[in-house]
């Protein structure tokens, strides 16, 4: 007996499963059958995936909404097809790209077609993933060049820190004292010292 499952995949918590969830619904996939991973594409090494592999048995039938669910590494990517195809022997259905269904043209013909879509697409969906970070790091650059500072805002200093710095500065406390009135680490401490230097001169 064929037994299905469905793989979903989102690459963070804060990314929403449901259009991928739904697709599995309407296909009548067991809820126990349906494994769905909150992490990122760059690899393999998923816990809830490799449970998944582990379960499959020959014949079975795995659906992928989109192949950038599967995994996002276009070697990687080629080499699980394998895997699944080749050595657990079951059938994939990715149901955005109806030819890649490995039920269908089982002949020569078929797989040599199914074999090319599957490479060019693999190399569309890393080929993306590298644009989307160039862009984020020419996006992360530009804003810098403008001005436009990343991360938490720094926590003003305290009213007493240039009082404090001047007994530290002429030896009068310690480090550890001086960090401590100002209610900081000694480390974060001593950095603002050295801006306020900075500053300064």
């Amino acid at each position: 007996m064929i037994v299905k499952y469905g793989y979903v995949r989102v690459s963070t918590k804060d990314q929403n499963e449901n259009r991928q969830l739904e697709a599995m619904k309407q296909l009548e996939i067991l809820k126990k059958n349906i494994y769905v991973e909150k992490i990122s594409g760059k690899d393999f090494d998923r816990p809830i995936y490799q449970k998944l592999v582990k379960k499959l048995r020959p014949d079975d039938l795995l659906y992928i909404k989109s192949i950038d669910r599967l995994g996002r590494n276009y070697e990687e990517i080629l080499e699980q097809w394998r895997i699944l195809t080749k050595e657990k022997k079951v059938d994939i259905v990715v149901l955005d790209m109806p030819l890649l269904d490995t039920r269908r043209g089982k002949d020569l013909i078929g797989t040599f077609l199914s074999d090319i879509v599957l490479q060019v697409l693999s190399f569309v969906a890393e080929n993306e993933r590298s644009n989307i970070k160039q862009r984020q790091a020419e996006g992360i650059a530009i804003a810098k060049a403008r001005g436009v500072r990343f991360g938490r805002p720094p926590k003003p200093l305290p009213s007493n820190f240039y009082k404090i710095y001047q007994k530290w500065k002429e030896g009068k406390i310690t480090g550890v004292v001086a960090a401590d009135a100002c209610g900081m680490p000694v480390s974060t401490f001593l950095y603002k010292a050295r801006a306020y230097e900075k500053v300064e001169k």
